[in-house]
């Protein structure tokens, strides 16, 4: 599969657009935050330490999503593996991987956390936080197989076993 270097000397390229690759995206060490409009790939989406990525309408990887520091979307984060952070994930929807979602501070979602198997923050995990209406109770779930650390805060943990999925 191709991969998409972005480096400090091509991210004026990139920056604050929108990115779909038909591959893997792969962003340099020591980059801060690096926006974006919206961010797809085909494979999988890794930063290296000290760069953490932050896209207004989604970032979305067909296999997993790893940054450095975090992850912040303004809509939804869907991996079809895994989703792992340095420091946090949010996003304004959805966070959705098909194996496990874990963050060095905090999961938070404005729809649902889904992972198909383990969820894991060192500290809280909220799900459901609307501020301008309250939440039906679909948007309150955390669904996984096991939650292996950290806390819900706000949500409801669901977890299920291999034989009811």
């Amino acid at each position: 599969m191709n991969i998409l270097q972005i480096t400090k000397d091509n991210l004026p390229q990139y920056a604050n657009t929108s990115v779909a690759f038909d591959g893997h995206i792969e962003i340099e060490a020591n980059l801060g935050i690096v926006y974006f409009t919206s961010l797809q790939a085909k494979g999988h989406i890794f930063t290296k330490a000290g760069t953490g990525i932050k896209a207004g309408e989604g970032i979305e990887a067909g296999t997993g999503i790893e940054a450095g520091e975090g992850i912040k979307a303004g809509c939804g984060i869907e991996a079809g593996e895994g989703i792992e952070a340095g420091w946090g994930i949010k996003a304004g929807w959805g966070i959705k991987a098909g194996w496990g979602i874990e963050a060095g501070w905090g999961i938070e979602a404005g729809w649902g956390i889904e992972a198909g198997t383990t969820i894991s923050a060192k500290l809280r995990i909220f799900a459901g936080l609307i501020i301008w209406r309250k939440p039906k109770p679909e948007e309150l779930s955390i669904t996984c197989k096991r939650l292996s650390g950290g806390e819900v805060a706000y949500g409801n943990l669901i977890e299920i076993s291999k034989e009811s999925k």
